[in-house]
């Protein structure tokens, strides 16, 4: 039984770089439930090394620092297929050169580019795909499980991510004037993915997240990638501009008695 619906519908995956990524589970549980993928990457480079890990697929290139880039993708994904029925965006960057710093000393630089390749992306690729979309299309992010919580190790991304989240309900309202069109986005807890594992200090957070968690093991990439598969799919039809939290619990958990005991003893 096709429960989700996803059968014989298209979906452009937007930011897999390799097999530990949260859009190459996506695209993967969207193949297996009969839905068609088409890969978007960075490079050339990625392109070659997604190849060869997904062979036989469409996948194309667009670095989302460009608009005619952005525009290009979307023109070549038309000559592929005449519609799709959603898109994932599942792209972060942030520039930690030079170490951790403070986060009232981030470069205004890194700051404007982070917000350019990590949100603004999203919002320019939703236009420029708009006439490719069916009217009741969805449209997936994958964003962080808080972006209250000051970790000194994830810098500046979390007011990136914010704007993120804070955009699904603009972008809802925008396309309403024409279109059925659905925004959600994946408040993943941590994950175990390459880029994660570039931030420094991000493992000894990730070994503590998995402690708060009630079920003592972390949040899989595979568990976040089925959540916005199920947003993507009609069986979500009634959830628009939500972030869904995927953390298997951790932020109810903080004050856990046993890590409490560790910590005044």
């Amino acid at each position: 039984m096709d429960f989700l619906q996803l059968s014989e519908k298209t979906f452009v995956v937007f930011g897999v770089a390799n097999r530990k990524s949260v859009a190459y589970h996506i695209g993967k549980t969207l193949e297996e439930q009969g839905a068609r993928v088409i890969y978007v990457v960075r490079s050339e480079t990625r392109r070659e090394s997604l190849g060869k890990l997904l062979p036989n697929r469409s996948i194309l290139v667009c670095d989302v620092e460009h608009q005619d880039q952005i525009d290009a993708v979307a023109a070549e994904v038309q000559t592929l297929v005449p519609q799709i029925d959603g898109l994932v965006h599942s792209i972060a960057f942030a520039d930690y050169s030079g170490g951790m710093r403070p986060f009232h000393e981030t470069g205004r630089q890194q700051f404007l580019r982070t917000v350019d390749v990590s949100c603004f992306s999203f919002i320019a690729i939703a236009n420029a795909f708009k006439t490719l979309l069916t009217p009741q299309a969805s449209v997936v992010t994958i964003s962080i499980s808080t972006t209250t919580m000051a970790s000194e190790n994830y810098g500046f991304m979390a007011p990136i991510k914010a704007a993120l989240d804070s955009s699904l309900a603009f972008l809802v309202k925008s396309f309403s004037s024409f279109s059925q069109v659905r925004f959600n986005a994946v408040a993943a807890g941590l994950l175990k993915t390459s880029a994660s594992a570039g931030i420094p200090g991000y493992v000894d957070s990730y070994l503590y997240a998995e402690k708060v968690i009630p079920r003592g093991s972390a949040v899989t990439t595979p568990e976040a990638a089925d959540v916005a598969c199920f947003l993507l799919s009609p069986r979500s039809s009634g959830i628009n501009s939500q972030k869904i939290i995927v953390d298997a619990g951790m932020q109810i958990n903080y004050f856990d008695q046993q890590l409490i005991e560790r910590v005044i003893k």
